[in-house]
């Protein structure tokens, strides 16, 4: 069968037509599939996006606690450090290598007397009253550390009379120096023990040294007023008789002297017991309260009193001395006497101060010191042996006696006993 052109035609137009579909066909699929990867590929970058959104999260939220954890420890570390600077029973302080002062605790503050609200330089100024920045400076001039310095206070503060003294250099990472730390402690107690030792082996020397002596002299003094005594006054001429009279008196004055001095040089045998300090004070001022009234003025017993473990006599005698030893000077000035026994507990320490005052002449400041020797007096008829007994009997009770001036003006004798137990 033959067909026509027009069949022909046809037929090649439906081919055509019938490409074109499968080529459109085939494209349409195509982009379809290639949708779906697309699809699938937002999916899964969004995935991605998402998870590493999350890892983000959580390494930032694990950098806070961290951050949270350090700071933290930065901060109990730096509570730690200031409660160790804070509870140090020495003395620290840090100064800078320009000179400034960065810390200083309130123990060094407590030893030296400087006030919580003193500024930096107001307690650079009072370290340097007392030597201690000197101390600091040689230290970062040498560059390297001083150990265990003692240095001297000019006056006492807060008790403290002695500092031993610890400077270190401050270096940085890489070795620069850039400061000084500086420790110190209160070697008062110590220095004071150390005074006694030496107080009491001299004063065993002295007595085993002169109590021979002084015993022959007054083996030999008895034979004067005895001698005398054989005078009948009355029978010898008028011209004659003043010089007996003054023999005798010469002779017992002198034999009380050495009495005086063997009581002093004889070693100190104590009988201890729980002695009350106030009813030694009161029954001392009882002995010179009379004598004391009788010139216008008073004894004044005042103050927390401690017990102590002591000699009651002997504690009772050093206490009169005291007191009649104020007496005699407000008398001698011819002033109203006023006297003061003055007392109080230091529980930190355990020792109890007492200071005897008076308004008398006072001591001068070059005789503070030279008035517990034996002999030494300012008085036309004193011995210069009471204030030396004294000093014996508070040495020998581990204690110890200075002399100052007292608030009214007059002599302060400042006594410190050890409390019982």
């Amino acid at each position: 069968m033959t067909l026509s052109p027009s069949a022909y035609a046809l037929l090649g137009l439906t081919a055509i037509v019938s490409g074109l579909v499968a080529v459109l066909t085939f494209a349409l699929l195509r982009l379809g599939a290639a949708a779906r990867d697309t699809r699938r590929a937002l999916r899964g970058d969004r995935m991605e996006t998402a998870l590493l959104s999350a890892a983000l999260q959580e390494a930032v939220t694990k950098l806070k606690t961290q951050e949270r954890v350090m700071a933290a420890r930065a901060d109990a570390s730096e509570r730690l450090s200031g409660e160790i600077v804070a509870s140090l029973t020495a003395g620290l302080l840090v100064a800078g290598l320009n000179g400034e002062l960065r810390i200083i605790n309130p123990a060094g503050r407590r030893m030296l007397e400087l006030p919580d609200s003193a500024s930096p330089e107001e307690c650079r100024q009072a370290l340097k009253e007392v030597t201690l920045w000197a101390v600091i400076d040689e230290c970062l001039r040498v560059r390297s550390p001083i150990v265990r310095r003692t240095v001297t206070l000019p006056e006492r503060r807060g008790g403290v009379s002695h500092l031993g003294v610890t400077v270190s250099p401050l270096f940085d990472g890489g070795g620069e120096l850039h400061g000084a730390i500086c420790l110190f402690t209160d070697l008062t107690a110590v220095k004071d023990l150390e005074e006694q030792l030496r107080l009491k082996d001299s004063l065993a020397a002295v007595g085993e040294l002169t109590a021979g002596i002084a015993h022959e002299f007054r083996n030999g003094l008895a034979t004067i007023p005895g001698y005398s005594k054989l005078f009948d006054v009355n029978a010898l001429p008028e011209t004659y008789r003043p010089y007996v009279e003054g023999i005798r008196a010469e002779a017992e004055s002198l034999g009380e002297v050495v009495t005086n001095f063997l009581n002093f040089a004889r070693p100190a045998q104590l009988t201890l017991s729980r002695v009350e300090l106030r009813a030694i004070c009161e029954r001392a001022a009882d002995e010179v309260r009379a004598d004391t009234r009788a010139l216008g003025g008073e004894v004044d017993v005042v103050g927390e009193f401690g017990v102590i473990e002591g000699d009651e006599v002997l504690l009772r005698q050093a206490f009169s001395n005291l007191l009649r030893n104020a007496l005699e000077a407000c008398a001698g000035q011819r002033s109203t006497p006023r006297i003061v026994i003055q007392s109080e507990v230091d529980a930190a320490l355990k020792v109890s101060r007492i200071t005897v005052d008076d308004n008398g002449p006072g001591i001068a400041p070059a005789d503070r010191d030279r008035v517990f020797r034996p002999f030494f007096t300012s008085k036309r008829s004193g011995t210069g042996l009471g204030l030396a007994l004294v000093q014996k009997i508070i040495v020998f009770h581990n204690g110890r006696i200075t002399a100052a001036t007292s608030p009214r003006g007059g002599a302060s004798f400042q006594v410190t006993l050890p409390l019982a137990g």
